[in-house]
């Protein structure tokens, strides 16, 4: 509220002698008031929404836990299986808990000893994948390459070979 209290008065202090100022001179106020009073509102709105930004964590984060507090459910994984149809892994206390939901409902499945029974899947099913896009960018860059250099008919022959 310090902070406040001090940008306000601030803003006070600075449109008081502008507006006073604009008044002396009959072709009205001049470019440099006109940017302090700009400033002196902007000064206040950034106040007013850091004043709302410190009110809304302070009053609003009442039971989350905060930065020392140590979390004892942690969602792990979720697949979607159907529309409104999941299985979720989550760690409560160190265990590892399978459940299944549907609609309404959510169902305990399996304790799983997360060392063991998880199998880990090794990459080597999407390395085929990965060659099959460098090979279509690369296909492409020869493309872009050809067209700039006027080889049209180049691009012809490479496009019948894909």
């Amino acid at each position: 509220m310090r902070r406040l209290s001090v940008t306000m008065g601030g803003v006070a202090a600075v449109m008081a002698p502008a507006v006073a100022f604009a008044s002396d001179k009959p072709g009205g106020p001049s470019l440099f008031i006109l940017t302090l009073q700009m400033l002196a509102s902007l000064a206040v709105v950034l106040g007013l929404i850091y004043l709302f930004y410190y009110i809304s964590n302070r009053w609003f984060r009442l039971g989350a836990p905060t930065r020392g507090e140590e979390r004892h459910i942690r969602l792990v994984e979720t697949r979607y299986l159907a529309p409104k149809k999941s299985l979720i892994l989550v760690e409560v206390g160190g265990e590892y808990l399978l459940m299944g939901s549907s609609n309404d409902n959510l169902t305990f499945i399996k304790q799983i000893d997360i060392l063991e029974e998880i199998e880990v899947v090794d990459d080597a099913e999407k390395r085929p994948m990965s060659a099959l896009f460098q090979g279509k960018l690369d296909a492409m860059a020869a493309k872009i390459a050809a067209m700039k250099h006027g080889r049209a008919d180049s691009i012809g022959r490479h496009a019948a070979k894909l």
